[in-house]
């Protein structure tokens, strides 16, 4: 899952990658308002935390590109106002939640997971197509009952097809949210190739009743 922190103390920004990057997320960081935009502009994510004060804009307006632009970015405010009224328009204006600055680390992880589970998982934490089921929580996959082992990448793009099923996904989307910024410097896509070439071995070895498909030149789909 890719997140987009929008923070501009360096000290909190740093330290909320650090924890989400162990948790296993791919994590992006803006520390003011026009890169977010460009990042906003240029990306899809999984989800935003968003914080409203930004030194050289209102987080607010943020909000409102993200949503003229008709984008699905799931996005939970941070903020250190405690206001009702900046709870309101900010949910009005399409955020999923509203976590009040300073707050734990662990339940801006739990608030995270419960976003992603009301948009994309209908509020579970395991999806099952066919004979797999693959777990988010535990980031486990199971097919016929059987645990099959899968690396960190294997396991993310899994996942985003999961979510995406019989949606083709562009080779260039998939490198960009499994892999990052990091994307950036790759002369290539052999990298993605690599990984997907082992998925989808150990799908066919175990007998899982779907397919990555290859969209010649284009990109992949999961069908089902």
């Amino acid at each position: 899952m890719k997140l987009l922190i929008i923070e501009d103390e360096q000290g909190l920004r740093d330290n909320v990658t650090q924890f989400l990057q162990k948790e296993q997320y791919t994590v992006e960081a803006a520390a003011d308002f026009h890169s977010a935009m460009e990042k906003i502009a240029l990306y899809d994510y999984d989800c935003i935390l968003l914080d409203v004060g930004l030194p050289d804009g209102n987080g607010l307006n943020l909000l409102r590109a993200l949503k003229s632009k008709q984008k699905r970015d799931n996005v939970i405010i941070i903020s250190a106002k405690d206001s009702l009224d900046d709870k309101l328009e900010g949910l009005n204006l399409g955020a999923d939640d509203y976590l009040t600055k300073p707050f734990h680390l662990a339940e801006l992880n739990a608030r995270i997971k419960a976003v992603l589970r009301r948009k994309a998982l209908d509020g579970g934490n395991v999806v099952k197509l066919n004979n797999m089921e693959l777990d988010f929580n535990g980031r486990t996959l199971c097919i016929d009952g059987v645990t099959i082992h899968l690396n960190r990448k294997e396991f993310d793009i899994l996942a985003f097809f999961v979510v995406n099923k019989n949606r083709l996904i562009y080779k260039s989307a998939l490198a960009e949210h499994v892999w990052g910024d990091h994307m950036d410097n790759a002369d290539n896509f052999d990298f993605i190739y690599s990984q997907i070439k082992n998925l989808r071995k150990k799908l066919k070895d175990h007998g899982a009743n779907l397919e990555i498909q290859a969209i010649y030149g284009v990109g992949y789909k999961l069908t089902v």
